[in-house]
């Protein structure tokens, strides 16, 4: 059931957030400026645990793959997924409508 709502989610979203761009144009800023903080918390949180691992010489997969119970880097990540998305999804509507006036 879970899985099933992560997959509908990742495409709901991103619709909300094209209907709610379309409303509200200041909106759009307010989800880039969100998306350039999610990217700085995300790189820099793998950036200190990489280096926490190369420091410490405890190069192993699973030593890498505690970073990803973090729930700070799982939350930026997920938002940075569905930005990409709602981004993709305006650009198709832009060009749809550019399209059409030719």
């Amino acid at each position: 059931m879970i899985k099933i709502l992560l997959i509908i989610s990742s495409l709901v979203l991103p619709l909300l957030m094209v209907a709610f761009q379309r409303k509200w144009r200041i909106i759009h800023l307010f989800f880039t400026l969100l998306a350039l903080v999610s990217t700085l918390i995300f790189g820099n949180i793998a950036a200190l645990e990489i280096y926490e691992i190369i420091r410490n010489k405890t190069v192993f997969m699973t030593t890498i793959h505690g970073l990803f119970l973090n729930p700070l880097f799982l939350a930026t990540g997920s938002y940075l997924g569905i930005y990409l998305i709602y981004v993709l999804l305006l650009n198709v509507w832009l060009n749809r409508m550019e399209f059409g006036k030719k």
